[in-house]
């Protein structure tokens, strides 16, 4: 059964055909304890093909373990969204309703190889001296959760300092209620401080420096 709709594909295809540099796209997935890898999985399978920029990996967590450790994956469904170095970008679970879009801006981006951020962001950026890791908490039914998602990635694209992580509450809900999760789209930075709402960079490179101090081990 298609999981994309033929308009949807289309669509798809469009967009891709924009993007500027070889883009891989990697789908951990495992075949026990994961409730919707088969739909990530043909999910992947009819990205394959869309734009010749972009390459569709099928990995096993539990089979290739080592592989899953590099790129620290931990749980499936995973897209692992890299160009010609990792920049750190994730998406846990399956990207449908309002997500596909995240995950064709996500693609978009890194092919871009620049996070458009402006020059003074840039600048407040640089001066990050500790790593920060981003987890944005999303549902698909969420229709601001895209931008809050473009916005953390554009700062992932930017820096070595930051990593993104974009997770479906719904799907991980017992991690959401780790955090505390009532609200989407809710950003936690390594595992500490957090916010809830789509945010300007300006506030967000403010939101970063303060919570990229110590990393909050659970």
């Amino acid at each position: 059964m298609a999981v994309l709709g033929e308009p949807v594909k289309k669509k798809a295809a469009e967009i891709l055909a924009g993007v500027a540099n070889p883009v891989r796209l990697m789908l951990f997935s495992q075949e026990s304890e994961c409730q919707f890898c088969r739909e990530a999985v043909g999910l992947a399978q009819e990205l394959n093909g869309l734009s010749d920029k972009l390459s569709i990996e099928l990995h096993d967590l539990g089979k290739e373990s080592e592989k899953a450790a590099q790129y620290h994956v931990d749980k499936t469904p995973a897209f692992v969204v890299t160009g010609e170095k990792d920049y750190g970008i994730r998406y846990y679970g399956v990207p449908a309703g309002f997500e596909f879009s995240t995950l064709l801006s996500l693609i978009e981006l890194v092919g871009a190889r620049n996070g458009g951020l402006r020059p003074e962001t840039k600048t407040k950026l640089e001066g990050l001296t500790s790593p920060a890791d981003i987890q944005l908490f999303v549902t698909l039914t969420c229709p601001v959760c895209p931008m809050a998602a473009l916005t953390a990635a554009r700062f992932a694209i930017e820096s070595d300092k930051v990593s993104l992580s974009v997770i479906d509450a719904s799907e991980f809900a017992q991690l959401a209620g780790l955090y505390n999760v009532m609200a989407v789209p809710r950003t936690v930075i390594n595992r500490g401080h957090s916010f809830e709402g789509v945010v300007p960079e300006e506030r967000f490179i403010d939101e970063i420096t303060r919570g990229s101090g110590n990393l909050i081990v659970p």
